[in-house]
């Protein structure tokens, strides 16, 4: 059995519902343990915490940590975009993720629309998905010497595959995963398998793909099931399903 979901958003950033909320949601499903995520500030998304709110949240999850504690452990995380220039202090864990790309002086969203990816690719990328997807995935391997304690959503680059149709099998893409997983678990830094592409409908498997965890699985590398829940309804999504892809976590 999975005794915790470490990647749950709040009202804070993005999410539905308030701290208290989940955790309260969190107990009646069972979970022993629950980690409440703020999406870190990045000055061109409105989507994520803002500065002044870093200490408020930080203060809200100590105080349900203490009032939950014979129930629930509460753990307090930030899921770091790689190119927020957030101060990371005060966080119990630090999930690594790349939402965004640098382009120049601009940094487009890959995970917003597909109208918005496919501009990006247009504009910057000359069309070619390719050159998108070995820029995304550089941008994740990077977290690998900058201390995350997980890899959040690793092939997130994939998110609008059904309205922007690419071969996953093309060896260019292939390629550049393998870097990025290889570089991440010499760092011996774990892999979330990420759940909420499904339970939101836009994907038919977790984050990363099957094949990659395989490939992971095979190379040694460890993972953590997380629901990335941005509402208390969907907190341990469908755990029971995919705990077997989990061993020795």
């Amino acid at each position: 059995m999975i005794s915790g979901d470490f990647h749950v958003h709040t009202c804070f950033c993005d999410g539905s519902c308030t701290p208290e909320e989940a955790v309260l949601a969190a107990i009646k499903k069972g979970l022993k343990k629950i980690g409440l995520v703020a999406h870190s500030y990045v000055p061109f998304d409105s989507c994520c915490i803002s500065p002044e709110n870093v200490p408020v949240f930080q203060s809200e999850i100590k105080r349900l940590a203490e009032k939950y504690r014979d129930k629930i452990s509460v753990y307090c995380g930030v899921e770091a975009d790689f190119y927020s220039e957030q101060l990371l202090d005060g966080f119990d864990y630090l999930i690594g993720s790349a939402h965004y790309l640098r382009c120049g002086g601009e940094y487009p969203s890959i995970d917003d629309t597909p109208e918005i990816l496919r501009r990006t690719v247009e504009r910057f990328y000359g069309g070619d998905f390719y050159s998108c997807a070995e820029d995304y995935f550089n941008t994740v391997a990077r977290w690998a010497d900058r201390g995350a304690d997980m890899i959040g959503h690793f092939d997130l680059i994939k998110k609008f595959s059904q309205k922007i149709p690419f071969d996953d099998q093309n060896p260019r893409y292939k390629a550049a995963w393998r870097s990025a997983a290889d570089k991440i678990i010499s760092a011996d830094v774990p892999f979330e398998i990420n759940l909420g592409g499904i339970a939101r409908g836009v994907q038919s498997e977790p984050y990363p793909s099957f094949e990659i965890i395989d490939y992971i699985s095979s190379k040694g590398g460890s993972f953590v099931l997380s629901s990335d829940a941005h509402s208390p309804e969907n907190i341990a999504y469908e755990f029971e399903k995919f705990t077997y892809l989990i061993k020795n976590n």
